[in-house]
């Protein structure tokens, strides 16, 4: 078991994860978007330039659209960042990104672990299912299961 694995597994309960996992497919069912989640352990006080090193060696922009999201929390910094392909970016308003880190920072201040990461999924789900509607022909690209790792892979 990976140290953020750990790290995880005192924070969240296995319910926790699994609910976590469960609102990833049930939003990812109304939208072509992927979100994925990962838990690292450090950001070296750098957590958007962690994420996108994460979202680029995990390879997150081969997806159709170009639309998959990261959700990366630093456990033992207790930060957190979002990181969006540039599918996305090119679709949705200025004040999206900021909307869901809101949402998700107030939860977090307040020590809702898990109902900040849930209300993240849920707007970005929502946001994404907008500018991003799922089709018929719409597979899974990504995993729903949460990652585990070190914030240097």
């Amino acid at each position: 078991m990976s140290k953020a694995e750990k790290l995880a597994k005192e924070i969240f309960s296995d319910q926790d994860l699994q609910d976590i996992s469960a609102a990833i497919n049930t939003f990812e069912g109304r939208t072509s978007g992927e979100i994925v989640i990962s838990f690292n352990t450090s950001s070296h006080n750098q957590p958007y330039k962690a994420a996108k090193r994460i979202f680029e060696k995990a390879k997150l922009f081969e997806t159709k659209e170009r639309n998959a999201t990261l959700i990366v929390l630093f456990l033992s910094e207790q930060k957190f960042a979002v990181y969006g392909d540039v599918g996305i970016h090119e679709k949705v308003p200025t004040n999206f990104w900021e909307e869901t880190v809101g949402e998700m920072r107030t939860q977090f201040s307040q020590g809702n672990m898990r109902e900040g990461l849930l209300a993240g999924i849920h707007k970005l789900g929502e946001n994404l299912a907008t500018y991003f509607p799922v089709s018929k022909s719409d597979v899974n690209e990504l995993s729903d299961d949460i990652k585990f790792g070190d914030s240097d892979e």
